[in-house]
């Protein structure tokens, strides 16, 4: 008995040993050189994995920047310096990037959207938007059930509990766009900054004509093209009763902030605007005393009595 034991167990290690020397040997014969300047520039990375880039994750922004080179690609977490970092380590040179940050399109908040059904369902965005329009008359607008917020690693967005629309924290948010794809009513957009801060943009994505958009929602474009002729710049265009401001066109000049009549275009970080002065109404000029009339003085002339 002890025998038969001792031999099986001899042989099942006799056994391993042979494969694993044959696995060995495989393994020599097949395996790939991997260049050592994946492991830098992947050390160069934040290491945030958001896929911001168009990629898996840092790892395979890595292989990417070493295998096809820095032109198509862009790091939103670490930005253009940790890009100029990488540029240098692979001998590479890249041209910057303006820095970007997520825009909510929206302006539909529960003070200009009134409720007209009630859901009691699984509360995403995502499976509003699969079963209808949502809770409003505007089927453009923000759900609010925040999938923009669960999806951000960076805690740079969060709803608003009294708008019911989100609020992105610019100093947080790396425009990875993680936000903008969980949006399943596309409201959230990647924008340039804009020099310091500052950008023009229509917070609205309506697609009704101008009566029922209003009717939707008080803060709607109606698509009236007031903002789109007061533009010096050619920024705005609209299209489908919606205007758009493209920001490598604009200036920054806010007349058509000034111009649409819903407020539907918000201007940010802007300075407040002066206090317009209403002129003073001119004062009505006095009225002339009338001028007495000169009274006829009576004379009386003295008669002569007779004696």
């Amino acid at each position: 008995m002890n025998t038969t034991i001792i031999f099986t167990v001899a042989t099942l290690a006799i056994l391993g040993l042979l494969l694993a020397i044959v696995l060995y040997i495989v393994a020599q014969k097949f395996k790939v050189e991997e260049d050592p300047r994946i492991d830098t520039v992947e050390s160069l990375l934040p290491g945030a994995n958001c896929g911001g880039c168009g990629k898996a994750g840092c790892r395979a922004f890595a292989e990417a920047a070493v295998k096809e080179g820095l032109g198509s690609i862009h790091c939103p977490v670490g930005g253009n310096p940790v890009m100029q970092k990488i540029a240098e380590a692979l001998g590479q040179t890249i041209e910057a990037k303006d820095p970007q940050v997520a825009v909510v399109r929206c302006s539909g908040s529960c003070d200009k959207r009134k409720k007209t059904t009630v859901y009691d369902g699984l509360a995403t965005c995502a499976t509003i938007a699969s079963l209808y329009g949502g809770d409003t008359d505007c089927r453009f607008g923000c759900l609010g059930r925040g999938d923009c917020e669960a999806v951000c690693k960076f805690d740079a967005i969060k709803i608003n509990p009294e708008t019911g629309l989100p609020v992105v924290d610019e100093e947080k948010c790396t425009a990875c766009g993680a936000c903008t794809k969980a949006c399943p009513k596309q409201i959230i957009e990647l924008r340039n900054k804009g020099p310091k801060g500052r950008r023009v943009y229509v917070a609205c994505r309506n697609q009704d004509k101008g009566a029922v958009a209003r009717k939707a929602c008080l803060a709607a474009c109606i698509g009236c093209g007031k903002c789109a002729k007061t533009c010096p710049f050619e920024a705005i265009t609209v299209e489908n009763f919606l205007a758009y401001i493209d920001y490598t066109k604009c200036r920054m000049c806010r007349k058509c902030v000034v111009e649409c009549p819903t407020g539907a275009i918000h201007e940010v970080n802007f300075p407040p605007r002066p206090a317009v002065v209403k002129p003073a109404a001119p004062a009505a000029p006095a009225q002339a005393k009338p001028v007495a009339e000169p009274q006829e003085k009576k004379v009386e002339i003295p008669v002569e009595k007779k004696d």
